[in-house]
């Protein structure tokens, strides 16, 4: 079995310390998530263990140690092969996705086993002995490094993350920073490698590969670590959790659910020692100060000696630390103004085409006010489509796409741009604004902008940074509807959590993309999703979503079978009476016709209350269905 083992790391990035005190252990098949606020540390650690990073000692470390120097040890097992997950992956221009993803090792033994069996039909003798010695090593490292299962590799790893042969040959250089990122997810996953590092990795994954990720990543052999915002993924991965805060680390056995309540319970109980201890500290002072103001009444030093051993007593006392519960981040407070109309979207009779490939095809949809809507589908189905046509930046082929009356709306995209990347946060912030900078700087304090960073250019912010500025210029307007594409991206947890608390409190319309199926559970109250080229409504959130369609593909599949066991006949059924037969099933017949007459009634009358309908449409689809069923009987019987 092999493991990796990091002890007491401590890391300089030139004169800044990133992380002072790292510490854990991987074995053989564990799935290890690594969280904590962006900039702690987490992708810094990753590239020491894949050895992208290098540590920078002092010389003649471990006995002697500086300043701005590196400390501790990274350990792995002998032969062990380790591979990571870049963000902004680079490679030589000119090659195919497929040249990316290519065996270069397995390809070059292959290369040279082609070439011995060449030589050795004209071989003979010692000559030909050497050489078959020579070939029949090579075709055991061959095996041994998984060549004869490349292309079932290769095969497997490209329909899970939905690689066809059009995306295969495709230019790398030209694919978008998401795609080339995936392609390496691809790459990393093909070669196996003992030890994978995986940094954000379904950042820029539909819920569809995410899902096939998770399952592979569970029967994985090796060690998997992970970091990750994404909680649902967290949860159903990995098997132990390490927290980096205040630059050091603590581990978590079990998924992110149980490090949370793992993590709220410690700090209740460290808070109820650190209270005892209080107590028994200002016990201690007020002791100290009468012994001390007694030995000057009675002039007696036997107290003073007593007070002076009880205050050393009291100064090598162990001091627990007061737990911090609500630790420095995002404060929002989202407030609606005014209400707009019933109707806040409607789009009626949409159809969309890009080069002759449908994405809407005469689709209907409303979002009604107070709503909180998350629109979802594969990567490329129409999502980010749909957001530009709402808000005039494209025009539909055909049919309508509109707000409401006084829909005020806030939009923020995925990708982040701002007008003058060389101005700074406070300019940007200020730019279209009449405001003071006190009240400017106080404002942007609430998205984390402190001090000095509100000076620091717009072109420098990190990815969390950008969506925190871009947060704030929105939040600041009148608004009652809020259009978020992907805004989880780039956010630490702590920042996520923040954004899901002010989004609860909205009273306003929100329409959501998003692939974080935490957000969309703690967010969503009605799922959106495009399929074959219409959006299709499902009551609740992700979850919710999910049961409805695993339940369809149940009853799908069933389906046959059902109809197949009516058409049969059993043996005690044969001796029944055909007329009597005849008159029970058409009772039933009947019994679910007038049923569904009246549904129809009922959704008539409940044309504006989506809940209602929505329940009743899936009990008419549901009694359809066995009416089709008692009518195939029928239809046997007659036969």
């Amino acid at each position: 079995m092999f493991e990796l083992k990091l002890m007491g790391v401590k890391k300089y990035m030139e004169a800044t310390l990133v992380v002072n005190n790292i510490s854990f252990e991987a074995y053989e098949g564990d799935k290890i998530g690594i969280v904590g606020a962006n900039g702690s540390g987490k992708s810094t650690i990753l590239k020491l263990i894949a050895g992208i990073e290098p540590m920078n000692y002092y010389p003649g470390y471990p006995q002697t140690s500086s300043p701005g120097y590196d400390e501790g040890l990274i350990k792995m097992s002998r032969g062990v092969s380790c591979a990571y997950l870049e963000q902004m992956p680079t490679y030589p221009e000119g090659l195919k996705v497929k040249d990316v993803l290519a065996f270069e090792e397995l390809d070059s033994i292959e290369y040279q086993m082609r070439d011995l069996e060449e030589k050795m039909q004209s071989l003979k003798d010692i000559e030909l002995e050497k050489t078959l010695n020579k070939y029949s090593n090579l075709v055991q490292l061959y095996e041994l490094k998984g060549g004869y299962e490349k292309e079932e590799k290769l095969s497997k790893v490209c329909t899970g993350l939905k690689f066809d042969e059009t995306f295969l040959n495709r230019d790398f250089d030209l694919l978008s920073g998401g795609e080339k990122t995936t392609v390496v997810l691809g790459k990393l996953l093909i070669h196996n490698p003992n030890i994978l590092l995986l940094d954000e990795p379904t950042n820029h994954l539909d819920m569809d590969s995410i899902e096939w990720l998770e399952g592979y990543l569970k029967n994985y052999k090796g060690i998997v670590i992970i970091v990750s915002h994404d909680r649902y993924f967290l949860d159903n991965v990995v098997t132990k959790i390490v927290e980096f805060e205040d630059m050091e680390s603590i581990s978590y056995k079990g998924n992110y659910s149980s490090f949370a309540s793992q993590k709220e319970e410690n700090m209740r109980i460290q808070y109820e020692h650190f209270r005892e201890q209080q107590k028994s500290i200002k016990s201690m002072e007020q002791t100290i100060k009468d012994l001390r103001d007694w030995a000057l009444r009675a002039d007696n030093n036997k107290f003073f000696r007593r007070a002076a051993n009880m205050q050393k007593k009291l100064n090598k006392m162990d001091r627990i630390d007061k737990p911090v519960f609500e630790r420095r981040n995002m404060r929002l407070n989202l407030t609606a103004t005014e209400r707009s109309g019933k109707e806040t979207i409607k789009a009626v009779d949409l159809s969309k085409s890009y080069n002759g490939r449908i994405i809407f095809k005469n689709t209907n949809l409303l979002i009604q006010y107070g709503e909180r809507v998350g629109l979802i589908g594969q990567n490329g189905s129409g999502k980010t489509s749909f957001i530009k046509m709402l808000l005039g930046e494209e025009t539909p082929d055909t049919g309508t796409v509109q707000f409401g009356a006084n829909v005020m709306p806030a939009y923020l995209p995925q990708k982040i741009t701002f007008n003058n990347e060389d101005s700074t946060v406070l300019e940007t912030f200020r730019e279209n604004i009449s405001i003071l900078e006190g009240e400017a700087r106080e404002y942007l304090s609430k998205f984390m902008f402190y001090k000095n960073t509100v000076f620091k250019k717009v072109k420098h912010l990190s990815g969390g940074e950008r969506i925190r500025l871009k947060l704030a210029m929105l939040l600041y307007q009148d608004i009652n509807l809020l259009i978020l594409d992907e805004p989880t991206n780039h956010l630490d947890i702590d920042s996520i959590e923040t954004l899901e608390e002010a989004l609860e409190d909205f009273e306003g319309t929100i329409l959501f993309v998003s692939h974080d199926r935490y957000f969309i559970n703690k967010i969503g109250g009605r799922i959106v999703a495009i399929e074959n080229y219409s959006f299709k409504s499902y009551p609740g959130n992700y979850d919710d979503y999910k049961n409805e369609i695993d339940k369809l593909k149940t009853i799908n599949k069933e389906e046959p079978k059902s109809k197949e066991k009516l058409k049969k006949v059993e043996p005690y059924e044969k001796k029944e009476n055909n007329v009597k037969k005849k008159e029970r099933v058409l009772t039933k017949i009947e019994k679910l016709e007038n049923e569904i007459k009246e549904i129809d009634l009922a959704m008539t009358q409940n044309q504006s209350d989506y809940e209602t309908l929505s329940k009743l449409y899936e009990r008419k689809v549901a009694l359809s269905d066995e009416l089709e069923l008692v009518m195939d009987l029928w239809f046997s019987l007659e036969e």
